[in-house]
């Protein structure tokens, strides 16, 4: 076909422009396999790939993947993770921009430590038994055999990351970053090792930070205990005590002051005595100190400074000892006296009944707290005294505030910048050392004098930095780092810093980081505050946080309720489109999900819902066009109604979903290819053409023009599709006939351009072919509630108003088809349309359209044939049909109610497009003529 007088030739359409027939069922364990690999063929993954289109001039886009663990398989949040930033990527892709989606996996220290450790038992072996080298020997070993199996597993996600560019957290470019930012951390005063209370995981046997530690509420027991007092004798009075409360009795062996408020009267007599500490026969002062809430317990409490953050605090205060209790694995050690090497509960136990048989256990009562528990191995953690290294965070943290306050970085939702200013403002210091041995080694070395040596030289200084000792006699720190201080460099040492490489200067900073609000703190907030210390701007522009995929109930997934969802299953079940939309459509940034088996069947039925409209599209091709014609654009003057209709409602859809894509709502856009694919195009585009396409009073040009509008409208929502459902559209793009700047691949063809949609708008048209469809849905309804079965014909009447008559003419044969109206009776006048209808006819009121549909078989060409049945039957249809119009009022004042309240927004009537305000004004009109004429019928 022409336009302008302009004939496209097909010999010019990429592969020739032939059609392929799609098979009647599409099946994606096969397809998906084929795409991918014409896509890894095609090398169009890397921004630089043979295959990409992207123009070199475009601003850059780049995500840099959260790197899952290399410890096995992948879950349900790492497929959400990885389809969110797919879509964002796909899409940036056919905008043309230099896309870069940089992959990469964490060594996850704890974990894998959890994992091999399991390993290691059931072979007989343990990190004891092996020892360090060889456990890290085992490691690597381990770590090869699932790096690729994680890798595989996201491709079969349809993640179309470069692989060529896939890093590692344990790899040397890493490794040299870590070593170069400690370096450099502590020479900027930044890094520091000191003695401090930290928490120790006994099952992990190493420190964790708070953000790793868990606050689990529980039921458990609060003991009071009577410490005595000692008499001028300086022995303990067995008539004199003070009782203080805990919920640790082991740790009491620790104790090295009891502390009461300075304003409670009770105690104010025995600030300044000494107490005797049971067991261990300590003697210790009662002080006086602000911290102890008064209404707590008996009003004074033990002071455990070596076990005790805040007993730690108190302790620093007054200038009292720290005695550790306990060992690394939580069992008591010699300064716990007779209960040296047992567990710490079976002490308690021990403890207690000590305790009781002395008569100083004076109260236990039911007592609900938060205990912390181990992230990883589920412990309760033990607060303990430990030298570790720190880095001082605050000067960093303040530098990552102004980033955000300042509109550098954006955190979506906008809600979470909250939390963000909260913790960054009374952010501790971050304890990087783990007493782990998988992991990045601290680069500090220690000579005999005590000094300490920081290099980021891989083998270590060649002597102390103090004293001048050969390397030979200096000694390397035995802690690893935290795995969060790797994964803090990972958006500019995954680009080669510390070296000043293209890809740094070209990709950094990225554009988006996207990643769980579960770890704004745990790797967002450091990736801010390293980045920006060590190249001088924010490692990312936007901060995209999703929610939690949770089970269908609201809970939180888990192995041992048995509710996981298994991603490969799912894929295997449904194919990778189906679980990404499911994943995805309707959701937004930062709240979280239920996800179910229907929610998944949902995503397949569209998906088979898509594939059987492509094959009616592709099938439906009018003989006199060639099997292997390239895309034409048919002449505006062979459109009708339903053919603009159909064009101005994908043009609508495609200025919507890419202001929802700049807006990174990609749930929102899902949503509205959604209705636009399934409730527009499939629904009614398609229906209404079919009825075209078998027109033979139609010229050739004409329907040809029908089938080239469906092919337009397809193509367009293939293009916008293509990020949420890659696999589908791409097997459905190889089908269909392409126009000359159209590449092989949808990957790499250009997003549909909202600018020149909008030239496709057109209000008018839409309006009135929306009036006739409410009006096929409503006559359909009427049907349904009178009982008339749908393959039967109806006889009606109808009055349109003047300015819909043109289009209802050209939808007559639609409307016929589509609502089983024969004949219809158009009348000039809603007069003459009341003056023929009989009352036993059932109406129908659209806006200003109205029309009355014969209740029994037609009998001629009049509506006032004979009505229903006589009695019950009678009576029980007349009055469903007074439901039915009871219903529709009800919901026709409804929209009238929102749409006078829409127009009597100032603000939406000032600031919204004047087309989009007629529209109201236009549709609220509608409503009231409607209201009015319901509420007629129903008086009558």
């Amino acid at each position: 076909m022409t336009d302008s007088g302009r004939t496209t030739d097909s010999a010019n359409a990429p592969g020739g422009g032939a059609q392929a027939s799609l098979p009647k069922t599409y099946a994606p364990a096969q397809a998906e396999r084929a795409v991918y690999e014409r896509w890894l063929a095609a090398d169009v993954f890397s921004p630089e790939g043979t295959g990409s289109r992207a123009d070199a001039d475009a601003p850059p886009f780049v995500i840099v993947m959260p790197p899952p663990n290399v410890t096995g398989a992948l879950h349900i949040g790492h497929a959400l993770t990885l389809g969110v930033e797919d879509v964002l990527v796909r899409h940036a892709r056919m905008q043309g921009r230099p896309t870069l989606w940089l992959p990469g996996l964490d060594h996850a220290s704890i974990a894998a430590q959890v994992v091999l450790d399991r390993i290691l038992a059931a072979e007989g072996e343990s990190r004891a038994s092996l020892g360090r080298e060889r456990y890290l020997e085992r490691m690597w070993q381990f770590v090869e055999t699932t790096r690729d199996r994680i890798l595989l597993q996201a491709r079969r996600s349809g993640a179309s990351a470069d692989w060529s560019r896939t890093r590692f957290t344990m790899d040397e470019v890493s490794a040299r970053a870590v070593r170069t930012a400690f370096a450099r951390l502590h020479r900027d005063g930044l890094a520091y090792r000191t003695e401090a209370l930290v928490n120790w995981c006994p099952g992990c046997r190493t420190s964790v930070s708070d953000l790793e530690t868990v606050a689990t509420p529980e039921s458990g027991t609060l003991w009071t205990i009577r410490y005595h007092v000692l008499d001028e004798a300086g022995q303990p009075d067995p008539e004199h005590w003070i009782a203080v409360a805990t919920t640790r009795p082991e740790t009491i062996l620790g104790d090295v002051a009891v502390a009461v408020h300075p304003e409670d009267p009770r105690y104010r007599a025995l600030v300044g005595r000494t107490v005797r500490i049971p067991f261990v026969d300590r003697d210790v002062p009662i002080i006086a100190d602000p911290v102890v809430e008064r209404g707590f317990g008996t009003g004074a409490v033990k002071i455990t400074p070596a076990h005790d953050s805040d007993d730690h605090a108190t302790g620093l205060r007054h200038g009292l000892a720290a005695i550790t209790v306990m060992d690394d694995d939580a069992r008591l050690n010699a300064a716990a006296g007779p209960y040296a090497g047992l567990d710490r509960y079976v002490a308690r136990k021990q403890i207690l009944a000590d305790l009781v048989a002395l008569g100083d256990l004076q109260a236990a009562t039911p007592h609900d707290m938060l205990i912390g528990r181990c992230q990883r191995s589920d412990d309760v953690v033990e607060p303990r005294l430990k030298t570790q290294w720190f880095i001082r965070t605050k000067p960093l943290a303040e530098k990552a505030l102004a980033a955000t306050r300042s509109g550098q970085t954006t955190i979506l939702p906008q809600r979470f910048e909250k939390v963000w200013e909260h913790w960054l403002t009374e952010i501790r210091d971050w304890n990087v050392s783990r007493q782990l041995w998988w992991g990045h080694r601290i680069p500090a070395w220690y000579c005999p004098d005590g000094h300490v040596t920081v290099t980021e030289v891989a083998a270590g200084p060649d002597a102390c930095a103090t004293c001048g000792r050969s390397a030979s006699e200096l000694e390397q720190d035995s802690d690893i780092f935290d795995t969060w201080f790797s994964s803090g460099l990972w958006p500019f040492s995954t680009l080669g810093w510390p070296d000043d490489t293209a890809d740094l200067r070209r990709f950094y900073p990225g554009t988006v980081m996207e990643t769980g609000y579960d770890i704004i703190f745990f790797w967002v907030a450091r990736m801010m505050m390293l980045g920006i210390h060590f190249l001088g701007e924010p490692p990312f522009r936007t901060v995209y946080l999703h929610g939690m995929v949770k089970d269908p109930v609201g809970g939180k997934m888990s192995k041992t309720k048995g509710n996981v969802v298994d991603p490969l299953e799912a894929i295997d079940e449904t194919g990778a489109d189906a679980l990404r939309f499911a994943l995805i459509n309707g959701t937004s940034p930062g709240n979280d999900q239920k996800f179910s088996q229907e929610k998944l069947g949902g995503a397949r039925n569209f998906a088979n819902k898509l594939w059987n409209a492509a094959r009616f599209v592709l099938g439906a091709r009018p003989d006199w066009i060639a099997a292997d014609a390239a895309r034409q654009t048919p002449a505006l003057a062979d459109l009708g109604p339903t053919e603009r209709w159909l064009r101005s409602r994908i043009g609508t859809t495609v200025v919507a979903v890419d202001q929802a894509m700049t807006d990174y709502n990609i749930g929102e856009a899902s949503r509205l290819l959604y209705d636009a694919s399934w409730n527009e195009f499939c629904d009614w585009g398609i229906e209404f053409a079919k009825v075209r396409l078998a027109d033979v009073t139609l010229s050739v040009e004409v329907r040809a023009a029908t089938w080239w509008t469906l092919i337009e409208a397809l193509d367009r929502l293939l293009r916008q599709l293509h990020p949420f459902l890659p696999f589908l559209t791409e097997t459905i793009w190889a089908a269909m006939p392409r126009g000359a700047d159209d590449p092989d691949l949808l990957i790499v063809a250009r997003w549909p351009d909202a600018a020149a949609a909008v030239a496709l708008c057109d209000g008018e048209t839409e309006a009135a072919v929306d009036a006739l469809r409410t009006f096929i849905t409503e006559v359909r309804n009427a049907r349904s509630t009178a009982r008339i079965p749908p393959s039967e014909w109806r006889a009606a009447a109808i009055h349109v108003p003047a300015r819909l008559v043109a289009t209802f003419e050209a939808l007559r044969p639609a409307l016929e088809r589509m609502a089983r109206l024969r004949p219809i009776v158009r009348h000039e006048t809603r007069g003459s349309l009341l003056a023929d209808a009989r009352p036993d006819a059932l109406a129908v009121i659209v806006g200003d359209i109205e029309a009355f549909v014969a209740p029994s078989s037609p009998r001629s060409a009049d509506v006032a044939v004979d009505g229903g049945a006589d009695g019950a039957g009678g009576s029980e249809a007349a009055s469903a049909e007074q439901a039915r119009l009871r219903r529709e009022l009800a919901e026709a004042e409804g929209h009238l109610a929102a749409a006078r309240a829409r127009l009597a927004n100032e603000t939406f009537v000032a600031r919204a497009p004047e087309a989009v305000v007629a529209g109201a004004r236009r549709r609220e009109v509608e409503l009231t003529e409607q209201v009015a004429r319901l509420r007629e019928r129903l008086a009558g």
